[in-house]
């Protein structure tokens, strides 16, 4: 895990005030350990029979590893957009791609047991593609993945709460909103 903690550590994060303004540039591991606003993303990927695309984060990530989370989240780059950065993501960290569409945004702040903190400015996407479309994660990323009806995913993330990444539950609130 330090070695992919050194490698995080050479990106930069945007990061931003509470109305999602530019304030600076941080490095993301530097921005992890201060608990610094920053911009991200996430991602929601679901089939025809309206199952989410779940993964379940590779060990190595530098927190919420071996959790299972939404398809795909991340952070821009600085300079890039959040749906340019959305779609960059998906490609290297699930192997497909498929029309975005930005649904909402939210903050939230969380620590993690490895002293990382993470304060996002988090900007939930969701996609559509057929179940049939060939999936190819990034063993680098992802550990595995799998699809999941909604009613599932409440009654499993009520049982076993531990095996959820926190900003999956946090989204999955304010999704059932807006799909």
């Amino acid at each position: 895990m330090e070695k992919t903690m050194k490698n995080q550590a050479k990106e930069k994060v945007i990061l931003v005030d509470e109305n999602n303004r530019k304030i600076g540039e941080e490095e993301k591991i530097k921005a992890h350990k201060e608990g610094k606003l920053h911009r991200a993303f996430s991602i929601f990927v679901f089939n025809s029979k309206d199952e989410l695309l779940l993964q379940k984060r590779a060990k190595a990530k530098y927190h919420s590893g071996g959790l299972w989370s939404n398809t795909c989240c991340s952070h821009p780059r600085p300079g890039e957009s959040d749906y340019d950065a959305a779609n960059r993501r998906l490609i290297e960290e699930m192997g497909f791609s498929c029309k975005l569409k930005r649904l909402f945004c939210f903050t939230y702040k969380t620590e993690f047991d490895n002293g990382l903190i993470e304060h996002e400015y988090d900007c939930v996407f969701i996609g559509k593609i057929n179940e049939s479309q060939k999936i190819s994660p990034n063993p680098i990323e992802v550990k595995d993945y799998k699809w999941i009806s909604m009613k599932e995913l409440k009654k499993d993330i009520k049982e076993n709460p531990g095996n959820y990444s926190y900003w999956l539950k946090v989204a999955l609130k304010e999704l059932q909103k807006h799909i």
